[in-house]
């Protein structure tokens, strides 16, 4: 059960408030304390053309290979040519900037109820000593279209609705697509991930700001974790870097890619191949002198499909690695707010 609310972190800001000892990780079990200070190696995410992979060609086949070596070794990649013009990518971006430029008296408009998920809100809290994360978020279920809750979708900034429901159109079709390069990198029929994800697979779009934080020595802006969603498509702040992904046991960063779209691999995914394609570990880091904001879509496998390792990546030398799972997004938050991966529950 949630508990009450705190202050969005931006009114805490805005109050110029001493820093709440909720935010600040505590000291490790070695009595050290935490920093996260940011001086870590920049990651090489490898970019692959979406289209061209996709194309039955030999250059096709490169790309496909390339999706493969990346989403084994890290479980990221950038992704071009996925049908989304930079025009729009920019839209969406000044929009939800736009948006957190609001007063707070018309971003409670939209704001959530406590024990659920959809609106505009912080950390959801959901026990005593729960450590919260440093942003305010927006969100919203986008697709499918009978399952938008219009009453959390912002009127101002003039054109929020219109550029976002025009954007989810775009990001459908890219899933679709994602989906069919996944099964190709795996030598599986195209429709592999797609049948087992059901016809009622959701989209759910998250507006993330992280304001200036006083201590980002101690206070993270979104805790590690990986993805319970099958991926993830995510817009990156164009100027401010923040996100991280953990790899071979340290932390690099994501480096700062305008008009790309990250895509990492969720849980969801890594159950379905059997552990071949790695959901990976992420954190952002806060900032103390600029704001960050970020826009990630999650995509889900419909609730009612049971997920489980396809038969056709299960061998002698490879055996079945997780068991089947339902309802692996209410496992995943359970999970999340304890800092626990999830697929735990899904190893056998």
């Amino acid at each position: 059960m949630e508990k009450p609310k705190f202050k969005s972190v931006v009114e805490v800001v805005e109050a110029g408030e001493e820093l709440s000892k909720r935010y600040i990780y505590p000291l490790t079990d070695d009595g050290e304390d935490q920093l996260f200070d940011g001086s870590v190696p920049e990651m090489e995410i490898p970019a692959i053309d979406l289209s061209l992979a996709l194309s039955f060609s030999q250059e096709g086949q490169a790309e496909l290979s390339k999706l493969h070596s990346a989403l084994s070794a890290c479980g990221v990649v950038q992704v071009m040519n996925h049908g989304i013009t930079e025009a729009l990518l920019d839209k969406i971006y000044e929009l939800t900037k736009q948006f957190y430029w609001l007063s707070s008296e018309e971003k409670k408009k939209y704001e959530r109820e406590i024990g659920t998920y959809e609106g505009y809100g912080g950390d959801m809290i959901l026990s005593d000593d729960q450590v919260l994360d440093w942003f305010d978020r927006l969100y919203l279920t986008t697709y499918p279209e009978d399952q938008r809750q219009i009453k959390f979708w912002p009127e101002i900034p003039i054109g929020f609705r219109e550029t976002l429901h025009e954007y989810t159109i775009k990001q459908h079709l890219m899933v679709e697509q994602f989906f069919k390069a996944l099964a190709r990198s795996l030598e599986l029929e195209d429709n592999c991930f797609l049948e087992m994800c059901g016809e009622n697979t959701t989209m759910e779009t998250i507006f993330n700001l992280y304001p200036p934080c006083p201590r980002p020595d101690k206070v993270l802006g979104v805790k590690p974790h990986a993805d319970g969603s099958a991926f993830t498509l995510l817009l990156p702040d164009k100027n401010v870097g923040g996100l991280q992904f953990l790899k071979d046991g340290k932390w690099y960063k994501a480096p700062l890619l305008p008009h790309t779209i990250l895509v990492n691999i969720g849980d969801m995914i890594e159950i379905m191949s059997n552990g071949i394609y790695k959901s990976p570990v992420h954190r952002v880091v806060a900032n103390k002198e600029k704001e960050r904001v970020s826009v990630a879509t999650f995509c889900n496998v419909d609730a009612e499909k049971e997920i489980q390792p396809v038969d056709g990546l299960i061998s002698e030398a490879r055996p079945r690695l997780y068991k089947a799972i339902k309802d692996y997004d209410k496992i995943f938050y359970d999970y999340y707010q304890q800092g626990r991966r999830a697929i735990e529950a899904a190893l056998i």
